[in-house]
């Protein structure tokens, strides 16, 4: 009988070493490669042709659910997914299932231990390459404007205006050194927004910059976008990061939080935490109601200790905002927003 030929698909060298090792024990397995992202993945199907793939999702370049959707779409194969947000009754597990994969387990969080999984992955393995899979109708939409169910890393992203430094100073000087990624618009000219960020970078525990094209959100990190310009946040396989971009004034500024708020909802979706400060006007109500709307979790700094009550006032209004709170409980609402966010997962 021919043995099965596994693919392993993961960012990890640790992990792959692992999996190829322990699968390897069982002579009727045959691990034919063993790729770090879906794109080295793609020539190694072409070449070896494998009859199972293992499959992670937080990677470069693709994550896994796309991969799979266009594998799925275009030349079937077996495939387990094996990440760990891949937990029973999961938003991704399901999203995996529903894009076609066989079987869908957990990884452990150590990379080590994964190596305790070895007997039960053979038995899938055996599973999925007796499974029938056909192909699915691939989505249209690009990859790269849809958020994943499901990220490891979570995404802050506020809105300032009048009385916005005052504020921004309050709120990031409690962040924890580990605080999530952070975009920040902040209406200011020019210039102003470097020696903000160089400023609030000596008073904070997390490392603050004035954004500039193609930098990654990273834990810990802020990015404020800088005066002049329109800051997107956009994906690319589970790595996120932000376009500096010129282009029309909105709302009468640049850059204006709706242009970044929108981008959010759009890459991140329920992966996002958003927050509108005090501000004259209606910038970033609209956008912060579309990452509602995408599954967001939302809210707003409250009338009394606004130095402008605009901006909050016109999400609460429409229902962006979730619910209005004070300017010293933010951190902490969006710090548990956060924490239910993950244990929902």
């Amino acid at each position: 009988m021919p043995k099965i030929k596994v693919l392993i698909v993961d960012d990890s060298a640790v992990v792959r070493q692992v999996l190829a090792r322990d699968l390897a024990k069982d002579p009727g397995i045959e691990v034919i490669g063993a790729a770090p992202d879906p794109f080295v993945a793609r020539e190694m199907i072409i070449k070896n042709q494998p009859d199972v793939i293992t499959l992670d999702v937080e990677m470069p370049r693709m994550d896994g659910i796309t991969f799979l959707k266009k594998l799925m779409a275009q030349r079937p194969i077996p495939t387990i997914v094996l990440s760990s947000l891949t937990a029973t009754g999961s938003r991704t597990a399901i999203e995996a299932m529903s894009a076609g994969a066989v079987e869908v387990l957990c990884k452990p969080s150590a990379a080590y231990s994964i190596a305790n999984m070895g007997i039960d992955l053979i038995a899938r393995v055996k599973i999925a390459a007796r499974a029938k899979v056909s192909k699915r109708a691939e989505s249209t939409a690009p990859a790269s404007t849809i958020a994943m169910a499901e990220t490891t890393d979570k995404i802050w992203a506020i809105g300032a205006s009048t009385g916005g430094v005052q504020a921004l100073t309050d709120v990031i000087s409690q962040f924890p050194a580990n605080a999530p990624g952070t975009v920040i618009v902040q209406h200011m000219p020019p210039k102003f927004t470097n020696s903000f960020a160089e400023r609030l970078n000596t008073l904070c525990k997390v490392r603050v910059k004035e954004a500039q094209d193609g930098d990654t959100v990273l834990p810990g990190h802020v990015l404020l976008a800088p005066g002049g310009y329109h800051m997107v946040m956009k994906r690319s396989g589970a790595r996120y990061y932000v376009s500096i971009i010129d282009g029309p004034m909105v709302h009468a500024v640049k850059p204006a939080v709706d242009i970044l708020f929108n981008s959010v909802a759009e890459v991140a979706g329920a992966n996002a935490i958003g927050a509108i400060l005090t501000g004259m006007g209606c910038d970033g109500a609209a956008g912060l109601l579309k990452m509602r709307h995408a599954g967001a979790r939302t809210i707003a700094q409250d009338e009394a200790t606004s130095v402008v009550y605009g901006m909050p006032m016109e999400a609460m209004k429409i229902g962006a905002a979730e619910k209005a709170i004070p300017l010293h409980d933010v951190v902490r609402v969006m710090a548990h927003l956060t924490m239910l966010r993950s244990i929902a997962a």
